[in-house]
């Protein structure tokens, strides 16, 4: 049992759980439950945090049937390796080998950051953050709701704050575009919960400090995660504002345009809530959504996608060829060779996913939705892939619709997503005979490329 089979198998093993509870467990419905398959696509968005469904959330499940989801999307927010190791911890016992490889991958990116101390800031932070994000919600929400407001408070923090866009309201956020508070609110809660565990942790550190000698400057993972950020959030707004203003932004004040240009940018990133009808957006706002969906958030966080540091050292290393210079540098750092190797591969099998889950998703479910021949609904169907492989959530429209070789699909297109490509390749792949031995390799010969 290798760190990439324990990781994957511990999904799995949640996902399992969550579609045999949501089959078995009584009071989880206001009416007939879920079939099994639904039920599996049901547990699979929910622990890969992803947000798409089959069926309302608001409607089709009592508050009972609501919490169950919170669990699972709480868990699989987390992962459930690191919040088994952090509560081993809390109890004071020693970890194996594996799960120190599982849960301490990238540690050494910031030294001063020990894993076991990052692990306890998991739960506080997540606690912190949700509690306050709630905490935040009700206030603005309780003239409006109630006591009812307690439980959607609750809800919306904890799936905002783990990117899941799971909702207790049938609109999801679209009774909201002109509520600024509660959208700033949700934006903050996922954003920080993208940036991952490790930066946070870097930041609080970096702030108690910078009064003293002891005071470190920020990691290059640390900036690039930040710059990187913020730089895509600017991106899509800057283009989203536009492109909805006399579309779907139409009737809105201007700042409230401006304001949901800006959750659009924010949610596209993996967190899966919607303030419009993506259906009814124009078409270059869904490419640009689909573009971000792909980006992703930050490694070690609650997001999926690509990551938004891959995507900045395959920028970086174009530039750096650009100019000529054989090394990839940035804030007067350079990347190693092998990290940067490690980028283009995952940019590679991600990017190949994404293309095979589109074209198996057209191939389908076009020919049922639409005449043969007839693409209308192709950008519906490649939106839907790239939100399921990218555990984002965003959808336009198709998902309840989908037949059982599509549902399927995306249920593996979830899974694939969160848990990495690059982790379930490692996960199945089977062990050389000559592992450990001297490598051996072929004499070097050239390519032409470009």
């Amino acid at each position: 049992m290798t760190p990439p089979r324990l990781l994957a198998t511990s999904f799995l093993a949640l996902v399992l759980f969550g579609t045999v509870g949501l089959r078995w467990l009584p009071g989880l419905y206001t009416g007939p439950r879920l079939s099994w398959l639904d039920s599996l696509f049901t547990a699979t968005s929910a622990v890969c945090v992803t947000g798409l469904i089959v069926v309302d959330t608001a409607t089709a499940f009592t508050p009972w049937g609501q919490a169950f989801l919170l669990l699972l999307i709480q868990l699989g927010g987390l992962g459930i390796l690191t919040l088994t190791t952090a509560l081993i911890l809390v109890l004071g016992r020693r970890l194996s080998l594996s799960q120190q490889a599982v849960v301490s991958s990238g540690s050494s990116i910031a030294e001063q950051v020990d894993f076991r101390t990052l692990l306890k800031s998991v739960l506080r932070y997540t606690v912190l953050l949700e509690a306050v994000g709630a905490a935040l919600l009700f206030m603005v929400w309780a003239p409006r709701f109630g006591l009812a407001a307690a439980w959607h408070a609750v809800f919306h923090s904890i799936s905002a704050f783990c990117n899941a866009g799971f909702s207790t309201f049938s609109d999801s956020l679209m009774g909201f575009q002109k509520a600024p508070f509660t959208l700033t609110v949700i934006m903050l809660l996922v954003t920080l919960g993208g940036l991952g565990f490790l930066t946070l942790e870097e930041l609080v550190r970096a702030w108690r400090l910078r009064h003293t000698r002891a005071h470190r400057r920020l990691s290059l993972h640390t900036r690039l995660v930040l710059a990187t950020s913020a730089a895509f959030i600017l991106f899509g707004a800057a283009l989203f504002v536009p492109l909805e203003w006399r579309n779907s932004f139409q009737g809105l004040p201007s700042w409230a345009r401006v304001l949901n240009g800006v959750f659009m940018s924010v949610t596209a990133r993996t967190a899966g809530f919607n303030t419009i009808d993506y259906d009814l957006a124009d078409d270059s706002a869904n490419f640009v959504t689909i573009l971000l969906m792909s980006i992703g958030g930050s490694p070690g966080s609650t997001a999926g996608g690509l990551k938004t540091t891959t995507f900045a050292l395959l920028g970086l290393l174009a530039w750096s060829r650009l100019r000529g210079h054989g090394v990839t540098s940035w804030g007067g750092r350079s990347v190693p060779d092998g990290t940067i190797d490690r980028a283009i591969g995952l940019f590679v099998v991600a990017l190949a996913g994404m293309i095979l889950g589109v074209f198996l998703l057209v191939l389908f479910e076009l020919g049922r939705t639409a005449p043969l021949g007839q693409g209308d609904a192709f950008l519906d169907f490649a939106f839907e892939a790239v939100s399921a492989f990218n555990t984002v959530g965003l959808s336009m429209g198709q998902t309840g619709g989908l037949s059982v070789a599509g549902k399927w699909l995306v249920i593996a297109l979830m899974y694939l997503g969160r848990v990495g490509p690059l982790t379930f390749v490692a996960a199945i792949s089977v062990a050389r005979p000559t592992e450990g031995a001297r490598e051996f390799r072929f004499a070097y010969e050239d390519v032409l490329v470009g």
